[in-house]
């Protein structure tokens, strides 16, 4: 059975490659959505030529804008008849001494990355309801540890990750609701150390695919009895004690 997907901030990185993977599974349609246009129109161009102009779809739209958000959404409906998959993956970031963050920059991200996902999943309700589908969240491992100068970063995923599981409550057993927390990933495919990689107990840096093959999984029959959950993908980095001299 053929399914319909949406992911926003699918223009590039990690966005992309949940695109790209649920396009390869052959049994998605994909809208993307990004506030970006031309980076979006390039990347429907890209993916268009592999997996069919038919099969993939995009639209430029800020998920903190309510209006937008309903626009998105009723162009996937236009598009491919329904919303089986959300994937909340837009977000920004902003760091900053928490004495010097702006009201402004504190507002933008927790808009972006909190509540962008709560918009875009309350205007799906109804047809993921009626897909039996389900929602997977972009979260992050800074919603669990966190670097100096992230506040406004972190409070959202930590937002986030609470979020899911509140959805899942509210939405089962029609919809089910997950979130995953990358680590480090090298969503620019820059060159890396040696110990960039060796610092990770599973001796490497994350890549875009590590988190795109858990939204497939996730999103999969095989995942049905998930729901609530928050997986962490980091190659082991919060299980590891670091000591300073």
């Amino acid at each position: 059975m053929e399914r319909t997907a949406l992911v926003s901030g699918a223009a590039r990185g990690i966005g992309f490659e949940i695109a790209r993977v649920l396009l390869e599974a052959n049994n998605y349609r994909v809208l993307l959505v990004d506030i970006d246009p031309d980076g979006g129109e390039k990347a429907k161009k890209t993916l268009s030529e592999r997996f069919g102009s038919g099969r993939v779809d995009f639209i430029a739209a800020d998920v903190a804008s309510e209006t937008e958000v309903e626009l998105a959404v009723s162009r996937c409906k236009s598009a491919f008849g329904g919303v089986s998959l959300l994937v909340n993956n837009a977000a920004v970031r902003k760091s900053s001494s928490p004495a010097d963050l702006s009201l402004e920059d504190w507002n933008r991200v927790l808009a972006v990355n909190l509540t962008g996902p709560f918009l875009m999943s309350r205007q799906c309700i109804p047809m993921l309801r009626a897909s039996r589908g389900s929602i997977v969240n972009i979260c992050s491992t800074r919603a669990l540890m966190s670097e100096p100068g992230t506040e406004a970063y972190s409070a959202s995923k930590g937002g986030l990750a609470s979020l899911t599981h509140a959805l899942a409550v509210s939405l089962g057993p029609e919809v089910r609701v997950n979130s995953i927390s990358p680590g480090w990933i090298n969503s620019a495919g820059e060159s890396l150390s040696l110990e960039d990689n060796r610092q990770h107990p599973a001796g490497r840096v994350g890549v875009p695919r590590d988190v795109a093959s858990l939204v497939a999984y996730l999103a999969s029959d095989q995942a049905g009895f998930i729901t609530g959950q928050n997986f962490i993908v980091d190659g082991g980095m919060t299980r590891r004690m670091i000591y300073v001299d």
